[in-house]
């Protein structure tokens, strides 16, 4: 374990901008530990403020990628300069200082790198296919200095195409990639696993391909059967899930790259960064939502202050507690039923433009998710991954209830 730790940290320092690293350490590393610390903080006193917030900053993409859940099809609907800077400038102001961007495409909103320039202060992740990010935008990115960009890659180059819809989709997004490393800004690149890419991309040669070409960090999600076309035949079996997380594991103690994943406590125990309050969702329209396969909304942005929006959202919370009480996993996909009766219950819009999200809910199978209820959690091997996320990343006693009455 120390080996690949030493030799990851080395290969941080040789191929990262020292600039950019700095910015990184300080606004993500240091005031985001300080972020979380705020956020345990205020659970005490009952007030739930997430550390961590997502904002889908517009609908618009390149691509029509297998069940996505965006209305990437539908007239532009986008969040303007002056909310966004609003939305972070009101957060910064209770202490977050990391959020992450995604679309739709960010790179296709006009204003993403004004957006990124006004907020020196914070630390941003850009979830991207990579294809919008030219040399010239790569250079942009390294001056502000500010932002990782998480580039999709979902398959080989057959299946890159069949998932993503295009054509040549792999190698274009290998460009975006390269421009960023050649830059050298933190990039990583995301997965959403599903069976048609497991065998290919979970695997040790692929994140050594990764680590050859300079890649920093690898992030896998798991396909999630939602929206207006899900395509089932993807989503993972329990056995395919728990290969996934076995994998994880191992790969973190033997490999000199960063691997993350947002469903895992310490001890290996599922948990949902709705359900413990750590991260909720804004969509393109401004609704702020419990994450961002859960297109409802209460409140908007535009309707006044984030963090009062955000402490004060009746919907946010029994969101919370009510998911917890039913699963650690993915409340989505296992009780979509609760989820309707939820959204009815407090008469949540339809934050899509296709309007369909509730004949979606009913029309969902109930299938797994992360969580699997066996008992044979696996913890963390590596020592540093598993002492942080027992500081900084765990249910935050979420799921005490559901524990204690089972």
């Amino acid at each position: 374990m120390i080996v690949p730790s030493l030799q990851y940290a080395g290969r941080i320092l040789k191929t990262a901008d020292k600039r950019h690293l700095g910015k990184f350490m300080w606004n993500f590393g240091v005031k985001g530990v300080r972020s979380v610390n705020l956020f345990k903080k205020r659970m005490k006193e009952g007030i739930y403020f997430p550390p961590f917030i997502y904002i889908s900053i517009l609908n618009s993409c390149n691509l029509r990628c297998q069940g996505c859940w965006v209305d990437v099809d539908k007239p532009q609907v986008k969040i303007d300069l002056e909310d966004l800077n609003k939305i972070v400038n009101d957060a910064k102001s209770h202490g977050n200082s990391f959020f992450g961007i995604l679309g739709g495409e960010p790179f296709m909103h006009p204003d993403l790198l004004d957006f990124l320039g006004e907020h020196q202060d914070c630390f941003f992740q850009v979830f991207t296919n990579g294809q919008m990010i030219t040399e010239k935008k790569a250079k942009q990115l390294r001056q502000l200095g500010n932002a990782t960009p998480l580039i999709s890659i979902e398959g080989t180059e057959v299946v890159a195409n069949e998932r993503r819809g295009g054509k040549d989709v792999l190698n274009r997004t290998l460009r975006g990639l390269d421009h960023c490393l050649e830059n050298k800004i933190l990039t990583g690149v995301a997965t959403s696993l599903c069976r048609t890419n497991i065998d290919d991309l979970l695997t040790e040669k692929w994140l050594r391909t990764l680590i050859n070409r300079g890649v920093h960090y690898a992030w896998y999600h798991t396909y999630r059967p939602v929206g207006p076309q899900p395509n089932e035949d993807l989503a993972l079996t329990p056995e395919q899930a728990r290969r996934v997380r076995e994998f994880v594991v191992n790969m973190r103690t033997k490999l000199p790259l960063g691997i993350i994943d947002a469903y895992y406590d310490g001890e290996g125990k599922a948990l949902c960064p709705m359900s413990n309050g750590i991260s909720h969702h804004i969509g393109p329209s401004g609704g702020i939502e419990p994450c961002p396969i859960i297109q409802f909304a209460t409140e908007n942005v535009r309707d006044g202050s984030i963090y009062e929006s955000l402490t004060k959202s009746e919907f946010l919370k029994d969101f919370r507690e009510t998911s917890a009480k039913h699963t650690r996993g993915c409340v989505v996909l296992e009780r979509p039923d609760v989820v309707k009766a939820l959204v009815e219950k407090h008469s949540a819009t339809d934050t899509t433009i296709r309007k369909t999200a509730i004949a979606e809910l009913e029309a969902m199978t109930p299938r797994n998710s992360q969580w699997l209820p066996t008992g044979d959690e696996i913890p963390e091997k590596h020592p540093v991954y598993r002492w942080a996320k027992r500081v900084w990343f765990n249910d935050f006693g979420a799921y005490d209830g559901m524990e204690q009455n089972r």
